[in-house]
């Protein structure tokens, strides 16, 4: 099994607290109001915490796929959420799992730092394709940037 590391960084001017909120502990209904391609997300096993498996169901390519999520932190206190794609449909055959570590701080002029470390665990000796690496990036862009949106776009989110 291979491990590739991919570590990214960005800012947004929405305060750590509340972008935690949206990202985080409303994430399960805030998602899929604001992408259209996620269609739902519910808890299949677990109270929301450490251990918890969320199904994630989406359309790709016009077709209906999840996967399934563990969560392995979820530290409101420190605004740190760590979880891993662990299985279902939309998880490339070569790859065994991909783990996501994030942290948010406090940013300049009242906004937060996001930090992400994402671990690509492959069967065998495969590496994830460049393609891929881009793909799953845009899809990571994207969801932060349509929930920092709607708060945006929602004053009286808190």
């Amino acid at each position: 099994m291979g491990v590739f590391n991919f570590d990214d960084e960005t800012t947004s001017i929405v305060a750590p607290a509340i972008l935690h909120k949206a990202l985080v502990t409303d994430a399960d209904t805030l998602t899929p109001k604001v992408i259209d391609a996620i269609k739902s997300i519910e808890i299949v096993e677990g109270n929301g915490g450490a251990g918890t498996i969320k199904k994630v169901t989406f359309v790709e390519d016009g077709e209906t796929k999840h996967v399934l999520h563990k969560i392995e932190l979820a530290d409101a206190a420190n605004l740190a959420y760590n979880y891993s794609i662990v299985g279902g449909a939309g998880l490339p055959d070569t790859i065994e799992k991909i783990s996501f570590e994030a942290k948010l701080s406090a940013g300049p002029n009242g906004g937060s730092i996001a930090k992400l470390s994402v671990k690509y665990f492959t069967k065998g000796d495969a590496a994830p394709s460049e393609e891929q690496l881009k793909k799953d990036k845009a899809k990571g862009d994207g969801l932060f940037k349509a929930l920092e949106g709607y708060i945006l776009a929602n004053p009286d989110y808190k």
